[in-house]
């Protein structure tokens, strides 16, 4: 569990040609509590203090003299093994925001500076970076023990992914029980498309991981009312790769297919998804079986930007289509599944509320 105190005794370094900037910044961290940071004014330092330091975040101007932030990016992918770079962008020019992002910046600040958006984005940041570390540190401990016990350590994976998707749904009170019936649905719909035993457990826990990574999705974006922008519908779209980010270097067939499960999920059948744009067979099953769990359970629940709608109201835009969903964006072997059956999936959305859930998991201790 992530802290305030872990949160505010993250290692943070700044990165400006500009001293004022740097000096701004350290003041507005050390105004919010923050114990250790860093800064340098050279960028061609930036890698090897990062070698040597490993910090959990690391602000970086994007303009500066011999070395831009781009390259000072290529350079720290060679240093992160697992891809992922705590960065987090500093400029005043609306087109690098978005280029930014796909060189593997995690967010962006906006100059002149602001201190509360500040404040905000660097918690939000180190928040993800130290739960990303946590979770890789977690896994190596289980690896350990799976030579030791086999059986327990399934059992700790297992109830290590409920509370992995219980973090998410804090995130958003409105997504309860949703991650939770992603598991019901899947097991359901893959045991009716003839999947063999593992695949069916596998899917039951780690379909409820697919949106794991919008714990890195600043909450004044994720919790918009209203449309995006475009460069916040870009970080709302790094959902997916965050959360194969989070879960890739797991070597449980659970967080493998969770990986797998949050990359692939927006994808669609068409090719018209993201964030690869992959068609067809292209995209793994277990992601095209979780797509259309996840598209039915969305009709049917609140969000901030629609009410619920109930299952015939689902079905019909699921067949339909509307300006979101269309049927060719699902696999049509597995569409047919689950319209052939709808109501199985009608009667797991009445019987796996939220209130219920957590009523299970409180007599139980475990994943009803």
């Amino acid at each position: 569990m992530i802290s305030s105190s872990d949160i505010l005794n993250g290692k943070v370094l700044i990165v400006d040609d500009l001293e004022a900037n740097v000096l701004l910044l350290a003041r507005m961290l050390a105004s919010a509590g923050y114990t250790s940071v860093a800064s340098t004014m050279s960028p061609l330092e930036v890698c090897e203090l990062h070698r040597n330091n490993r910090y959990d975040l690391i602000l970086l101007d994007l303009q500066m003299p011999v070395m831009d932030g781009f390259q000072v990016m290529e350079g720290l992918k060679e240093i992160e093994p697992d891809g992922y770079l705590p960065v987090l962008v500093i400029t005043a020019q609306p087109a690098h925001k978005l280029r930014a992002l796909q060189a593997g910046a995690k967010d962006f600040i906006s100059k002149p500076f602001e201190l509360a958006e500040v404040q905000a984005r660097v918690r939000n940041m180190l928040e993800v970076r130290l739960l990303h570390k946590e979770l890789h540190n977690y896994n190596d401990v289980l690896e350990q023990r799976v030579q030791e016990r086999t059986a327990d350590l399934q059992e700790n994976y297992r109830e290590a992914i409920f509370t992995m998707t219980r973090a998410a749904e804090y995130k958003d009170q409105h997504t309860g029980a949703h991650v939770q019936r992603i598991g019901y649905y899947s097991r359901e719909l893959a045991k009716l498309l003839g999947q063999n035993e593992a695949f069916i457990d596998q899917i039951f826990f780690a379909g409820p991981m697919h949106d794991i990574g919008k714990i890195g999705i600043p909450d004044h974006i994720l919790l918009k009312l209203g449309r995006f922008t475009q460069d916040e519908w870009e970080v709302m779209k790094g959902h997916a790769a965050m959360g194969a980010m989070i879960l890739g270097n797991g070597k449980s067939p659970y967080f493998k297919m969770g990986a797998e499960i949050a990359l692939n999920h927006h994808e669609r059948w068409n090719g018209t998804g993201y964030p690869n744009g992959k068609r067809g067979e292209e995209i793994p099953l277990a992601a095209r079986i979780v797509n259309i769990c996840d598209i039915y359970d969305a009709l049917r629940s609140m969000r901030t930007y629609k009410p619920a709608f109930d299952h015939l109201k689902a079905l019909d835009i699921l067949t339909h289509g509307d300006n979101l969903s269309l049927p060719e964006h699902f696999d049509p072997v597995i569409f047919a599944a689950f319209m052939q059956n709808h109501h199985l999936f009608e009667d797991i959305f009445k019987s796996y509320t939220e209130e219920l859930l957590i009523w299970k998991w409180n007599e139980t201790g475990q994943t009803p």
